[in-house]
Formats: C-alpha cells, sequence, structure tokens
C-alpha cells in the first residue's frame, strides 16, 4: 500500500524548507556584504592596526556584539574583503580570453588586464598590498597571508605557463613573472601617488612597453 506524504515527512521537508533556507542565506549574505563594505571605509579611515570590531559594527549599524555573529575578528573581515578583491582580480585577468590565442598575446593581455584593475580601482591596489597599515600585513594569520598570496599569485600563473610556452625554463618564468609583477606594481604606485608627473611619463604606456620588450626578448 503506498504511503501518504503525510507519512513520509522526510520526503516532503526538503521541499518545504528549501525556500526558507534559501532565504536565511539571501539575509545572511547580504548582512555579511554590508559588515565588509562598512568594514572597508573603517579600514580606509583608519588602517588595519587602528580599526576594531566596535568602530565597524557601528559603521554597518549593529552592535558589536551581533557582529561577531558573522566574524570572530577584524583580521578574518580583513581577509574576507581582500578575497572577494582577489576573485575580481583573477576574474578581470581571465575575462574574454580565448584558448586559441598564442602564449605571446596571452602574455600582453593578461599582463594589461592585470595592470589596468588595479590602475581603474586604487581602493584594490590599497587593499591588496596592505597601504592601509604601512605595506606590512600586520595582524593576519600567517595562514590567511599564504592564501591569499596563493590567490594573488594564481591571477599570474597564466603569463608564467606562456613564458614556459614560449621556451623559457621554469625558473626564468618565475623571475620574468617576478619582474613583471614588480614593474607593474611600481608603475602603478607612481601613477596614484602622482609622482610619475615628474618624469612627463605615462605609467600604462610604459608598463605595455615594458611587456613588448619582455616578449620580444623571451622570443629570440
Amino acid at each position: 500500500m503506498k504511503k501518504s506524504s503525510s507519512e513520509n515527512p522526510q520526503d516532503v521537508l526538503p521541499g518545504i524548507e528549501e525556500p526558507r533556507l534559501l532565504r536565511l542565506r539571501a539575509v545572511k549574505d547580504m548582512k555579511r556584504q554590508m559588515i565588509l563594505d562598512a568594514a572597508r571605509r573603517v579600514f580606509e579611515r583608519d588602517g588595519l592596526l587602528g580599526a576594531n570590531m566596535r568602530a565597524i559594527a557601528s559603521e554597518a549599524g549593529y552592535t558589536a556584539s551581533a557582529l561577531y555573529n558573522h566574524y570572530a575578528s577584524k583580521e578574518e573581515i580583513y581577509g574576507d574583503l581582500l578575497s572577494q578583491s582577489l576573485d575580481r582580480l583573477y576574474d578581470a585577468v581571465h575575462a574574454g580570453q580565448s584558448e586559441k590565442i598564442g602564449p605571446a598575446q596571452r602574455i600582453e593581455q593578461q599582463a594589461m588586464a592585470f595592470h589596468d584593475f588595479y590602475l581603474d580601482n586604487p581602493r584594490e591596489l590599497d587593499l591588496g598590498f596592505y597601504l592601509f597599515q604601512g605595506m606590512k600585513p600586520l595582524g593576519l594569520t600567517p595562514e590567511l597571508n599564504d592564501r591569499l598570496n596563493r590567490r594573488l599569485r594564481e591571477s599570474l600563473d597564466g603569463i608564467e605557463a606562456s613564458l614556459i610556452a614560449l621556451g623559457c625554463t621554469k625558473k626564468a618564468a618565475v623571475q620574468e613573472t617576478t619582474s613583471l609583477f614588480g614593474h607593474c606594481v611600481g608603475l602603478l604606485l607612481l601613477t596614484h601617488t602622482g609622482r610619475i608627473r615628474m618624469f612627463g611619463q605615462d605609467g600604462r604606456a610604459l608598463f605595455a612597453v615594458y611587456v613588448k620588450k619582455l616578449i620580444q626578448q623571451v622570443k629570440k
């Protein structure tokens, strides 16, 4: 004899609970994003060292105790903010990439996309390089710092792989990727601080020339 649905509550419970759970998750995600947005403003104003959970809670319209229901510490909030930023960076670097393009073109596209992400979003540069607190990742656990560094590094993996495809050894590809990264960040800092004007140069144009020369050098 077939049992009725009332005799099998487990059969109907998921269907009943799923919309409610989805709503609760959506509300929780919205609250966390509000906290993150508020925390970014506090970090920009006070730095990571000067910020505290009470100030973040006040900025977000929460009590400090309510904030702890979402995050255990300001460092955890900072890590979540930076993780989101690095996800956006990765997406920007790989947006519209075709598998059919050659390694030289891939290096140029991804390098310029990396540069332009931070050129167009200077606050992301502040966040990504701990410029809110004197360029040192103080307060982050070694595990969190390593995880965030790996995520940043992933945005450059395509360039390294393309350098190897052009004939570089693994060691040389890592060295060139590191140099490209340093050149990019240095020009971005000069651009965003306005120091590059003392040379009458354009940072993006200089970086584009650097990338082209790198590709030509590797292809020889």
